[in-house]
């Protein structure tokens, strides 16, 4: 290599290689990895950078498997009721930023803690007495659920009179009037049709801004889950911004009500994001389904009912229907991207996969289950036998306050301890052997998107303040090379890049994270106090 092309060389740092961390250093020109060992640091001399990693860990950057970028940068926006860890503290906060802005006609914010309440419901009348003159609208951190005021309410119509709709539920007061508090998707959009749009400025300011928290912690692409009409609008603007310092791709999400229009809008959507020449900056490979809700609002479809109750949750889609569309749209060549939670509800999403399977030719197709929370042993070994990516969020497997308050009350101990099963379906059993593809996800803005954090749940199964000591469910835990992996490699796959991303080799795109110390030789709770002192995205430092 002649003197004068090499553009950064990494030295002095820990590699993270084949499973395992090495002393060594990487080169990179042009945005991708052009040596790395010796040969790297043998070029040091001809870089136009050399960076010192000073002992710190350097590995392939992060990926996230499903997240909601946007929805998280506005919650910038608007009051900072994430932090507040009572009632009383969400409403004062409320207030405060109501009075800081005045001229706001809506007062919008997310995402409050649904189990400060025993039932997960909360009453207008709290709201009330902080802002009752303009609407009030907040989502909760599950983002199933709102909360409102009695002047959101007054607006949207919604009363004593107004029944439940299809697919979600209102609380009531003993009198039959609205508590304030919507479950599920028609049920708030009662409320998100009366909601002003926000404008495009907005969106793109929100987008910058879930960037910056994606590249502060390591990540370089993530799979945006939630995409309706016009959503693509604020990527394809950032991008022609040159300000998208994080691979997106795109998930369209199907409509149980109106799918087979779809079927004509969507190719026309993922055609022009292509034409608009970003190549793998922003792509539109997928489509979302939502199989059902979640446990904690009794919404998630259960094959047996919920304790206490002859209820089996909420299917957003019927079983033969989601089979149609999933078919439909794999033939399109689309990824499908399912949410589904419950047993029911995973069973149905895995049926469906099957029918696409069976219909259709054969392609590189890399279904997505994501969240995979409550699986019915005889389903374990479907994943594999399907090739289904099973997409995790691998922080909510602790038995903390939400689990204990709102979990496992609705399904029980028995099914509690079947819960979120990374291990069993990464590496089999000597039965059924076969090894399904596990990739990282936060579900961001609802729960943290720290890689680091997300690690060290998935390695010790116990809450941060190290409870149950062994671990909760401990034959679930994934060793500290499975679970870098799972953010890693596992992405790159799901995002059909794993021979471009994923891995330290050479000719593989640049997209790098640096850490101070190398994880190997610490304890599971200094991942915690563990920083990212850089992120680079095909080699240029992000953001």
């Amino acid at each position: 290599m002649a003197t004068g092309e090499v553009g950064t060389v990494f030295v002095n740092a820990v590699l993270w290689v084949d499973g395992g961390s090495v002393p060594g250093a990487l080169a990179v020109t042009d945005g991708r990895i052009v040596a790395v060992g010796e040969e790297a640091a043998a070029l040091a001399g001809q870089a136009g950078e050399v960076v010192d990693a000073a002992g710190g860990l350097l590995l392939p950057a992060f990926g996230e498997g499903h997240a909601h970028p946007i929805f998280g940068g506005l919650e910038l926006q608007g009051p900072a009721v994430r932090a507040q860890t009572t009632v009383e503290g969400i409403a004062a906060e409320v207030g405060r930023w109501a009075a800081e802005h005045p001229d706001e006609e809506w007062v919008l914010g997310a995402s409050y803690d649904p189990s400060l309440s025993p039932d997960g419901g909360f009453d207008a009348s709290v709201l009330d007495e902080v802002v009752p003159d303009r609407p009030v609208l907040l989502r909760a951190a599950d983002y199933h659920t709102i909360w409102c005021n009695s002047e959101a309410l007054r607006r949207a119509g919604v009363d004593k009179d107004t029944p439940d709709p299809r697919l979600g539920h209102i609380d009531r007061l003993p009198d039959g009037s609205p508590r304030g508090t919507l479950r599920e998707w028609h049920a708030c959009d009662l409320m998100f049709d009366i909601v002003p749009a926000r404008g495009l400025d907005a969106q793109v300011q929100a987008l910058a801004d879930a960037c910056r928290a994606m590249n502060r912690v390591g990540i370089t692409w993530m799979q945006d889950a939630w995409v309706d009409d016009g959503d693509e609008e604020p990527y394809l603007a950032l991008a022609a911004q040159d300000g998208l310092t994080v691979r997106s791709n795109l998930a369209f999400r199907a409509d149980p009500d109106r799918w087979r229009a779809q079927l004509d809008d969507f190719p026309q959507r993922r055609k022009r994001i292509e034409d608009a020449g970003y190549d793998d900056l922003v792509t539109a490979h997928t489509v979302k389904f939502f199989a059902d809700g979640v446990i904690e609002n009794g919404t998630a479809a259960v094959l047996d009912p919920y304790v206490g109750s002859c209820e089996h949750g909420m299917r957003v889609w019927e079983p033969e229907a989601l089979t149609e569309a999933v078919t439909a749209y794999d033939a399109l060549r689309f990824q499908v991207h399912i949410h589904a939670i419950g047993d029911e509800g995973i069973r149905s999403a895995l049926d469906a996969i099957a029918a696409a399977r069976a219909a259709n030719p054969d392609w590189d197709r890399r279904p997505v289950i994501t969240h995979v929370q409550l699986v019915h042993p005889d389903d374990l070994p479907r994943f594999a036998e399907l090739g289904v990516v099973a997409n995790f969020q691998a922080y909510w497997a602790q038995r903390d306050g939400l689990m204990d308050v709102l979990t496992v009350p609705r399904i029980g101990e028995e099914r509690a301890s079947l819960q979120y099963p990374l291990a069993r379906l990464l590496r089999g059993t000597a039965a059924e052997p076969g090894r399904a593809v596990l990739s990282m996800g936060s579900d961001w803005p609802v729960s943290t998107n720290a890689p680091l954090d997300i690690i060290r749940v998935a390695v010790t199964r116990e809450t941060v303040a190290g409870e149950p000591a062994s671990g909760w469910l401990p034959e679930q835990r994934l060793t500290l090379a499975e679970a870098i992996e799972m953010g890693t490699y596992g992405c790159a796959y799901q995002a059909f890049a794993e021979g471009r991303r994923g891995q330290l080799a050479v000719g593989n795109q640049a997209d790098l994270v640096l850490l101070d110390r190398d994880l190997t030789t610490l304890a599971p709770a200094e991942y915690l106090t563990t920083s990212v002192i850089g992120t680079w995205l095909a080699g240029r430092r992000v953001p």
